[in-house]
């Protein structure tokens, strides 16, 4: 009996709460990604300060949310309004980048048991940003390393990449990683924390939640991870390569210049304000049933 009490609650979802959180994080981080098409970069020396990416929207829904949901709809919302919109994609190279940025921020979200707890939130936000960059950074040196990609920033020296994209690396997590990732995450979560999850139907998860796959970092999701990575590595190899299937760019963008990237964010913001109304809709039905029964918010 004290087995069966002290066993810990499935965090578990309906299809509809599954779909409003991949739509809300595909179309948040979408529009996040044309933000920063927008901002110019600062050129330090050899050190190109810019901002890669608003790593915080989906570490914020991984965390409050379920982590395989919100990251594959960031990931997926990188590909459609960040390239697709635009009129262009890069093959098996768009591989490459949905597999690692949804994988790490997964992982982040999985860290995370309470999130009012900023330790733990800040710990989960640089090692979601730290796995991405090294996945990324790992990937361009070996593709330089097997020969499909050229590189030599030091005439007759291809070891030189290391150091390339050592600097890229430091420079993404530092600057990135922290202003634009970690702090905003530490501030989020805990103040969004039990008030974002009633609009969905769902109490917030609490230290005694787990999701369905027992445990933070099993050996199954390790295992996964490198599978992840070998098949990331593999598509962008063969993106350098005759083997690239389904790359295309209509110039478009190019073409239009910035009208394009404000055409996809405003396609972007209409689906993420769709989706709040919705929301909003959701809360003020679910108030309605509950007083008429007297209830409280349902647990997914």
């Amino acid at each position: 009996m004290n087995s069966v009490m002290n066993r810990k609650s499935v965090y578990t979802l309906t299809s509809s709460q599954k779909m409003m959180i991949f739509v809300l994080s595909m179309s948040l981080y979408g529009l996040s990604n044309m933000f920063t098409e927008l901002i110019p970069s600062l050129q330090l020396g050899p050190i190109e300060l810019s901002v890669e990416y608003f790593a915080f929207i989906p570490l914020t829904l991984c965390m409050l949310f379920h982590p395989f949901y919100a990251a594959i709809g960031a990931a997926l919302g990188e590909v459609i309004f960040g390239e697709l919109m635009l009129g262009q994609f890069g093959g098996l190279g768009e591989v490459e980048k949905f597999l690692t940025f949804s994988f790490a921020m997964y992982v982040a979200g999985r860290l995370v048991r309470n999130p009012q707890n900023r330790a733990q939130v800040g710990i989960a936000a640089i090692t979601g940003v730290i796995i991405h960059q090294l996945c990324s950074t790992l990937v361009d040196i070996g593709k330089v390393w097997i020969g499909v990609e050229e590189f030599e920033a030091v005439p007759g020296l291809a070891e030189s990449v290391v150091i390339v994209e050592g600097v890229s690396f430091l420079n993404d997590v530092l600057f990135s990683g922290i202003l634009f990732a970690l702090l905003p995450t530490l501030y989020l979560v805990p103040r969004l924390y039990g008030k974002i999850e009633p609009l969905l139907g769902i109490k917030p998860r609490k230290k005694d939640t787990q999701y369905e796959a027992a445990g933070i970092i099993s050996p199954k999701l390790v295992l996964t991870g490198i599978l992840l990575a070998l098949l990331a590595f593999g598509a962008e190899s063969l993106s350098e390569t005759d083997w690239n299937i389904a790359e295309w760019d209509s110039g478009w963008a190019d073409q239009a210049g910035n009208t394009a990237i404000w055409l996809s964010l405003g396609i972007a913001a209409v689906i993420a304000v769709i989706v709040l109304l919705l929301m909003r809709s959701r809360k003020t039905r679910q108030g309605n049933t509950d007083t008429g029964a007297g209830g409280g918010v349902p647990h997914a």
